[in-house]
């Protein structure tokens, strides 16, 4: 009896070990994950709340700029923990944040803004102008404004790009219209086969991604999706106005790509879908440029995700229209197959996103969609000083300790925002910067 009972004891034991090993390993974040809370005073790492993520502090991916807190009454109703603190650059004209990467990796990279009234000066609600650059290393990705904003909500801006080298960088810029800031930074790895028309010339900015169907989630994210990415959702985009003759379906069976997608949209996402009462026989998607962006300056590429959720009638097809230009005649969605249809490469639509699935006149069904991307065009022109002369920087303002706040992000590029006393040579359009001379280094 003793000694079943120790068998049984140790049994018990080694299945506790194995339920706390899976435990810990499912609480880790997922392979090249970074996570970090701009402008944290403590210098330990937290896992956010909501989330279940752990974020870093910043002290090593930047150097200047101050740090803050939203004011108290505004720490309740931020969507999550690492948006209570944030750091300001009153200084420089543009400040970098440097995140190590795999060189030719394909990344996401978010950064998230709020306001919270951490100085005190009202900016988003005084009526004037607040609003500051983004750049992607050494190219424009986005502005960030916040002229009006409600003082407690978040802007988010992402981007998919391809590393160029050992490391990739965010910078912002100051546009005199307010001071740089930001709250949170997040860098997503991506499998070489999602997004195929990004490359080392170009990459996209996110102008919208939606899922359809009724969703009560306002956004999801992590963990459902293990790319971390955000989709928002249309029917409580719409509100009110989704209500007849809009239809929800869904389904709980697994779904299958289609050989050749390699979007990697989660099955969660896509078991739900929008459609159209049988009486009518169109779907109207518009999107105005509610995310924080000049519509009339984008270049845009829709992304329709599709899988057909009926399984009585499947006999369902329609006509895709995009700003009244035809995209896909005569689509037909594969039941519980996921179908993703772009225009590779193709940035031809400007101005606000405005979508029609249109049915023919053979199809016993309305059209339906699962889910939704349109990206921006991001041209990556700019090219980065030369990678020996980058370093022979570096160990100067290390040797002699320089603190420059001209002295940001890449030495030379992009022209206007180099730094300050060197002379760079440009002479070469198709060629990377090199540096020429360099100051005295006493100089201030």
């Amino acid at each position: 009896m003793a000694i079943g009972s120790g068998r049984e004891l140790t049994w018990i034991f080694e299945l506790l070990l194995i339920l706390v090993m899976t435990t810990q390993v499912r609480a880790q974040p997922p392979p090249g994950f970074i996570n970090i809370d701009c402008g944290l005073k403590n210098f330990s790492a937290y896992e956010d709340a909501n989330l279940k993520l752990r974020y870093s502090f910043d002290d090593e991916f930047v150097e200047g700029g101050e740090k803050h807190e939203v004011l108290p009454e505004f720490m309740a109703s931020t969507i999550d923990d690492n948006q209570n603190t944030l750091r300001s650059f009153p200084d420089g004209s543009r400040n970098c944040y440097t995140l190590p990467a795999t060189p030719g990796k394909k990344y996401l990279l978010r950064a998230i803004f709020t306001y919270g009234n951490y100085d005190r000066l009202n900016k988003t609600q005084d009526g004037s102008l607040f609003r500051f650059g983004l750049y992607v290393g050494v190219n424009f990705w986005d502005s960030v404004d916040l002229s009006n904003w409600r003082t407690d909500d978040a802007v988010w801006k992402e981007v998919v790009t391809v590393a160029t080298g050992s490391s990739v960088s965010v910078c912002l810029v100051n546009f005199g219209s307010g001071t740089p800031f930001i709250s949170s930074l997040e860098l997503r790895p991506l499998l070489d086969t999602m997004y195929p028309f990004v490359n080392t010339s170009v990459s996209v900015s996110m102008f919208i991604r939606l899922r359809f169907g009724n969703i009560t989630e306002v956004i999801t994210r992590y963990p459902t999706d293990n790319y971390d990415r955000f989709w928002g959702s249309y029917s409580v985009r719409m509100g009110d106005l989704y209500q007849y003759p809009y239809i929800s379906l869904n389904t709980s069976d697994n779904l299958e790509n289609l050989p050749g997608n390699g979007f990697k949209v989660p099955s969660a996402i896509l078991q739900n879908a929008m459609s159209i009462d049988a009486n009518n026989s169109s779907i109207t998607v518009s999107l105005s440029s509610l995310s924080n962006k000049d519509a009339l300056t984008l270049k845009l590429l829709p992304i329709f995700h599709f899988t057909e959720l009926n399984a009585s009638n499947p006999n369902r097809r329609f006509n895709i229209y995009s700003a009244g230009e035809g995209l896909f005649p005569g689509f037909s969605p594969s039941r519980l197959k996921v179908d993703s249809l772009y225009q590779s490469g193709l940035f031809t639509q400007t101005g606000d996103a405005y979508f029609i699935l249109n049915k023919t006149a053979s199809s016993s069904l309305p059209p339906l969609i699962n889910a939704l991307e349109v990206y921006a065009l991001v041209l990556m022109k700019n090219l980065t000083t030369d990678s020996d002369d980058v370093k022979y920087m570096k160990d100067v303002k290390a040797q002699y300790n320089l603190a420059r706040t001209s002295w940001n992000g890449d030495p030379c590029s992009p022209i206007e925002y180099s730094w300050k006393g060197l002379t760079c040579d440009y002479s070469k359009s198709n060629q990377i910067p090199r540096i020429i001379t360099v100051p005295p280094i006493n100089e201030p």
